[in-house]
């Protein structure tokens, strides 16, 4: 790496769009649960993991450090074989010549902020049991069936449950440092089938109460309070425990998103703030800039 790039502070981010990035990451992300990592490294030249520009490796340099970072007073080795295989298998990788493509910039970057991560974690003392693993497969991906998973990704059955591992532990870890409450998804009401927007049902009115929760009073069939959000989003509709349109209905569903995406957004903040002030105090050595 160039002279001026030493000592210079980036902002870092993997890359979006699927097995672009590594896999792990990604069915983290696609789950809503581990969010995307950003953060600063500190990156620093390093003739120690010099490529001399190369932008592919034989079989035998798989294991030639590529890369390293320093985190808690520790230095790491990053080897393409590493990187590599958080995104797919070796042999999926190779090329027609029977070289392999040195990971980019971007993707050991990923690796080691991710590693940093579950270092964290480790430090503290989170773990994961096989259980834990299987409940996070199963409720992020439908099944515990590694192989399966493994195949859609072109990676084996072992290298899928280490991948969904590492995401298990960073999930435990993300749930002990995120303190904001992150309501689930809400579904839309069901538009009429005769396209009647504002055709009662009981049906629309027990969706909106149910959105409501304690802002609605069923007992006296009205609304608890008149400052609550639901209120002012619904003030000027008609409804009551067994009556309410779908206009009415759609409208208290924009309110319950809006608090699911404000409260996600603040989640997410307090996951990037944390991850941040991990990263602030690591570096990151790469021998490759290809992109």
């Amino acid at each position: 790496m160039a002279e001026e790039n030493e000592n210079k502070t980036i902002e870092t981010s993997p890359r979006k769009g699927g097995l672009s990035t590594p896999v792990w990451a990604a069915i983290a992300v696609a789950a809503l649960v581990v969010g995307v990592l950003v953060g600063h490294f500190v990156f620093r030249s390093s003739s120690s993991v010099s490529l001399d520009g190369a932008t592919t490796c034989t079989e035998d340099k798989l294991d030639d450090t590529i890369a390293t970072y320093t985190y808690g007073g520790e230095t790491y080795k990053v080897t393409s074989r590493e990187v590599i295989t958080t995104s797919s298998s070796l042999d999926s990788a190779k090329n027609d010549d029977d070289t392999y493509n040195v990971p980019t910039a971007d993707d050991v970057v990923s690796y080691a902020r991710n590693q940093i991560v579950l270092k964290a974690a480790a430090d503290e003392g989170y773990s994961v049991t096989d259980d834990d693993v299987s409940t996070y497969a199963n409720d992020t991906l439908g099944t515990d069936d590694y192989a399966t998973i493994g195949s859609n990704y072109n990676l084996d059955e072992d290298t899928t449950k280490t991948i969904l591992t590492d995401a298990a532990l960073m999930k435990k870890l993300r749930d002990a440092k995120v303190t904001t409450t992150i309501p689930d998804a809400p579904t839309a009401p069901t538009a009429p089938s005769d396209g009647s927007t504002d055709t009662a049902s009981a049906d629309y009115a027990q969706y909106i109460i149910a959105l409501a929760g304690d802002e609605w009073d069923a007992t006296n069939n009205t609304w608890a309070s008149t400052d609550g959000t639901y209120y002012t989003a619904l003030s000027s509709y008609s409804i009551s425990n067994d009556s309410a349109t779908y206009e009415a209905a759609e409208a208290a569903y924009y309110v319950a998103y809006s608090d699911y995406q404000t409260a996600s957004s603040e989640a997410s903040t307090e996951w990037t703030d944390y991850v941040n002030t991990l990263l602030s105090n690591a570096t990151i050595q790469i021998g490759s800039l290809a992109v």
